[in-house]
Parts: structure tokens; sequence; C-alpha cells
């Protein structure tokens, strides 16, 4: 059976023009999924736009569009990551100098009340001689006050310096597992770069 030059010219225009439609629909599909930040994959790209691999991978032009849009969402996808990874790092780091400023702070106000103490406890006992009995009461009870307070400062500053301690821990945890999930991504691509 043989056909007609015409009708061979016809169908090649009706499988040109088919390849046509179909390019554009994968064209529009990787705008939507480009919008929409979805992984772009031969196999979601076909889904999407109902064509079939076999095309996607034969027809040049298909291919290559899938291609560059792959390869810009993974660039992306890198780009976003490490985005998070930095502003989740600036956070904690954040934390932790807030966490050290604290605890200077605190250690600061505490050899303050130590030099308080130190000097009222010099005058107490060069006074002690020569007051009256109700006076040294008043004094030891402000001494003791003194010694609560002090005591109070030391256990602020010792919860400040655990949670430094944490803060630095956290952020180690952090910085560990952001370095996993890079090593996970890359893994990854390189799984489906072998597909």
């Amino acid at each position: 059976m043989t056909t007609a030059p015409g009708q061979t010219t016809a169908a090649i225009a009706a499988r040109r023009r088919a390849a046509e439609l179909m390019t554009g629909r994968v064209r529009e599909v990787l705008t939507r999924m480009r919008r929409e930040r979805a992984r772009i994959t031969f196999a979601a790209v076909s889904r999407r736009a109902d064509v079939s691999r076999t095309f996607l991978y034969q027809n040049e032009g298909a291919r290559r569009l899938v291609e560059e849009a792959a390869a810009e969402a993974a660039g992306q996808f890198t780009a976003d990551q490490s985005a998070r990874a930095a502003q989740l790092e600036l956070s904690w780091r954040e934390r932790a100098l807030n966490a050290e400023d604290l605890a200077k702070s605190a250690g600061e106000e505490i050899r303050a009340q130590r030099r308080q103490i130190a000097t009222l406890l010099g005058r107490v006992r060069d006074l002690e001689g020569n007051l009256p009995a109700d006076a040294v009461q008043r004094l030891v009870s402000e001494n003791t006050t003194l010694k609560v307070q002090l005591r109070q400062q030391t256990q602020d500053n010792r919860a400040l310096e655990d949670r430094l301690k944490g803060a630095r821990d956290n952020n180690r945890f952090l910085d560990k597992r952001i370095t996993d999930l890079e090593v996970e991504i890359l893994r990854f691509r390189q799984d489906e770069g072998e597909r």
C-alpha cells in the first residue's frame, strides 16, 4: 500500500502540530511548577502536561525545556536551603550572643555585690564596738539580706550560664543537622541524576 506524497506531507504537518501543542502544554506546566516551586522531573511534567515520557525524552525542544527548568529549580532549591540555613544560624547566634551578654552583666552585678558586701562588712567591723546592741542586730540583718541577694545573683548567673551552654549545644546540633541535610540533598540529586 503506497501513500500519496500529499498525504505524507499532511501527516508530517499533523505530527508537527501535535508536537507543538504538546510542547506548549509542557511549557505551561513548567511555568506553573516554577511558580508553585514544585519538584521538576520528567515523570512529574509528563503527568501534569498529559504527555508521554517518551515524547519528553525524544522531542529535543521538550527535553531541553524540562532539563533547563529542572536545573533552574535545583539551583533555586539550593539557594532557598542556604537562605533558610543562614537565617536559622543567625537566630541561634543572636540567642547565644544575648545569653552571653546576660551572663556577662550578671557576672558584673555579682562582682559589684561582692564589693558592696566587703565594704559594708568593713564598716560594720569599724562601727561594731561603738554602736548599741540593737544597731548591731540591724546591721547583721542587713548583712543577711545582702547575702541572700548574693546567693540569688549567683543562682541567676548559673541559670544564665546553663542557658548559654544550651544555646551553644543547640547551635552545634543545628549546624550538624544542616550539614546532614545538605549531604542528603546531594545524595538525592545524585540518585535523581542516575535515573
